[in-house]
């Protein structure tokens, strides 16, 4: 692969770049001494965390709004935008709606913990509780859509949104030119997506690797399965990695497929060890689904010695419960 993935061109990642510029932090990446001992590695992180809204979402969700007013104009856009989310993408759509003047509804299952719908209220969206899975929340945002004529934002399955989240990887790139491995959390596939398209494109030799939940991770079966495919959603520390591709996914299961080099599933335990060694070593709070890479690993002993491999800090969006949960869990 050159310079395309899917749709995704380093073309759109550059204007995806360019439209993000003065909204959207350019994290930092740095060196875990702790972590680069521990693996006998140079571990890197990338500091998603640090966007105005805690998350790399903010991205994605400015790349499409900003896209969308470039090509329709603003009384296309009359109505507002609606989204279904697991909480960061919805605090970003809210975030980037605001900034750009745009009413912005956000639909979240009664699986979303309370403190994320509240960070998405309080960024002037209208939040709609529905049912009990990412499916049901969809299936209001197409109501919506039908309606009352708003403009759909996709969480991760549009390739707009799916450049801006490369930009990551277009930082990483310029940051660490001679990186050989990238892990990224894998839900949706927005992220990992990006970031592999943009990576790949600049420097195809390195590798990236995903990592889902042990359970209830859609994009891992319907990779397995070769097509798209349902998973029923369970609670994990990982809230964010949870809910379906969507089984008409028309974007972001190809790419997975095309730029994923390797896959692995963590345990809860593993999750809960790595979040509390982040705050421990890099004293930083992050939610479950920043912590995966760690946990891939601490738990599968990945082959990385004298390698430099990043780390994808991608939010922080996680309650002191949350954390106490997780202490609980391995007995620290």
């Amino acid at each position: 692969m050159h310079d395309t993935a899917h749709g995704v061109t380093l073309a759109e990642l550059y204007a995806a770049r360019r439209r993000l510029a003065g909204r959207v932090t350019r994290t930092p990446l740095t060196r875990s001494a702790a972590l680069s001992r521990r693996f006998d590695a140079e571990i890197l992180l990338k500091w998603e965390t640090r966007q105005p809204t805690g998350a790399f979402k903010l991205r994605g969700a400015t790349n499409m709004l900003s896209a969308l007013l470039e090509r329709q104009g603003r009384e296309a856009l009359a109505a507002g935008v609606v989204t279904a989310s697991t909480g960061n993408h919805g605090r970003a759509v809210a975030h980037a709606a605001a900034a750009l003047g745009i009413p912005a509804v956000v639909c979240l299952s009664r699986l979303v913990p309370e403190h994320k719908a509240a960070a998405i209220a309080e960024r002037g969206a209208e939040v709609v509780r529905v049912g009990d899975s990412q499916d049901e929340a969809f299936a209001e945002v197409e109501r919506r859509v039908a309606e009352r004529g708003m403009t759909p934002i996709p969480p991760f399955d549009d390739p707009l949104i799916v450049a801006g989240q490369g930009t990551i990887g277009l930082e990483l790139m310029e940051d660490a030119p001679d990186l050989d491995r990238v892990i990224v959390g894998l839900s949706g596939g927005g992220l990992l997506g990006g970031i592999g398209a943009a990576v790949k494109a600049i420097r195809p030799a390195v590798a990236v690797t995903g990592v889902s939940l042990s359970r209830g991770a859609a994009m891992a079966e319907s990779l397995a399965a070769g097509r798209p495919v349902a998973v029923e959603e369970v609670e994990s520390l990982a809230d964010s990695l949870g809910g379906g591709i969507g089984l008409d996914n028309r974007c972001t299961f190809a790419l997975v497929r095309q730029v994923m080099d390797d896959h692995h599933r963590v345990s809860e335990a593993a999750i809960a060890a790595a979040m509390v060694d982040l705050l421990a070593h890099e004293k930083c709070l992050v939610e479950g689904a920043a912590a995966v890479g760690l946990a891939a690993l601490a738990e599968h002993g990945l082959e990385v010695r004298g390698r430099r491999v990043a780390l994808i800090l991608s939010g922080n969006a996680v309650s002191l419960e949350t954390l106490d949960r997780a202490r609980a869990l391995i007995g620290r």
